[in-house]
């Protein structure tokens, strides 16, 4: 039995398994923007965009660590300032809402706005009202920062909103369809283990590398 399954080479490979299992030739009828919600992402993102004729950003948001635990991630916070809770965790920790409020608007302040003006200029998410959102990430490890940006786009109106991913966890599958029309995903595992572990090479994505494949 292979225990190290690599089902993509790299994120090249992810987006072209990921291609054929969306409905493609249907999406390219209709105003679509495709948005990476991770810089991790955006390889992927950026490809299914231009394959699907679609518009392409970027959705940022932040982690919320527990107090004294910066391995335990509570909340995601996103550019809109939504904020998604770990409730099973935060009550588990006895962790208040306060702290996570808090917490999320200092790292809103301090960290994406920070991104947001050094790599939009200041610009905030595109106008999403009455458009189809495809939200597109490498994997899905807790789901955490999916339903935040599931939310957020909610939120800002959009017509609609799917998500696309190559691998997830068979308990995640679930949770994203409830809250989101459309799930496509290559693989759903049982016992998932992380997301680069079934990548043979995943490199390391900064923002500076993202503006590189944008502008590129």
């Amino acid at each position: 039995m292979k225990l190290n399954k690599k089902y993509f080479k790299n994120r090249h490979d992810a987006m072209q398994q990921l291609i054929d299992v969306l409905p493609a030739d249907t999406m390219k009828y209709e105003e679509w923007i495709i948005i990476a919600t991770s810089a991790g992402a955006v390889p992927i993102a950026y490809e299914l965009a231009k394959n699907l004729k679609a518009s392409f950003d970027f959705m940022f948001s932040h982690k919320i660590e527990a107090p004294n635990n910066e391995e335990c991630e509570v909340a995601i916070v996103t550019e809109s300032e939504e904020v998604v809770i770990h409730e099973e965790l935060v009550k588990t920790f006895d962790i208040s809402l306060d702290f996570v409020f808090s917490k999320a608007k200092q790292v809103y302040e301090n960290e994406i706005l920070k991104y947001i003006y050094k790599y939009r200029d200041g610009e905030r998410l595109s106008d999403l009202h009455n458009k189809n959102v495809l939200l597109v990430d490498e994997g899905l490890n807790t789901s955490l920062t999916m339903m935040a940006c599931i939310k957020t786009a909610i939120n800002l109106k959009a017509k609609s909103v799917s998500v696309a991913v190559p691998i997830l966890p068979t308990v995640s599958a679930p949770i994203i369809e409830s809250i989101a029309d459309d799930l496509y995903y290559v693989r759903k595992l049982d016992h998932f283990v992380s997301i680069d572990f079934y990548y043979e090479e995943l490199e390391e994505i900064t923002f500076e590398k993202v503006q590189e494949i944008t502008k590129g």
